[in-house]
């Protein structure tokens, strides 16, 4: 059985995450999608939240499994036994990021094999940080994120001082 791990912030999980589940899917029989804890950033939502709002979206007990991590992602992949770590990529900048990241986990895993999904072109715009901002300006980010997950974030923003 050929396992990967997907792992970011998911603040919130958008489309484009969504796409690299589903790329994941037609490629391996198992994808750990893994909400890591980033203590440099300042979440907009809560490690449950983000966590919730993965497993409505790709259902538990199937091919995907949400999770929670806290450290390196090298070892995320040790405890997961598995070497196939999965990086979304929408341009030179993301490509460039991943790659030096990617060198840095090498050192520390050298069994790593990391596989870069490009994002599909109408939605290479699509990130976090832009629903973020959308929410923020009072604009609308439905297009942004998965309609399975719409009323259950528009529900969570409810009662966050944004």
């Amino acid at each position: 059985m050929k396992k990967c791990v997907f792992a970011g912030t998911f603040d919130p999980p958008t489309q484009g995450h969504r796409a690299v589940v589903e790329t994941c899917l037609k490629i391996f029989d198992e994808v750990v999608v893994a909400v890591m804890v980033n203590t440099a950033k300042t979440p907009f939502l809560t490690v449950e939240e983000r966590v919730y709002l993965l497993k409505k979206l790709f259902g538990e007990g199937g091919r995907v499994k949400v999770i929670s991590f806290y450290g390196a992602a090298v070892d995320l992949l040790k405890q997961e036994d598995t070497v196939f770590y999965v990086r979304g990529v929408r341009n030179t900048v993301d490509f460039e990021y991943e790659n030096a990241d990617y060198f840095a986990s090498k050192k520390l895993m050298p069994e790593l094999v990391e596989v870069y999904i490009p994002a599909p072109q109408d939605i290479l715009q699509v990130s976090s940080t832009l629903v973020k901002n959308s929410v923020k300006f009072g604009k609308d980010y439905s297009a942004y994120i998965p309609q399975e997950i719409a009323d259950d974030m528009k529900k969570l923003l409810e009662g966050k001082n944004v």
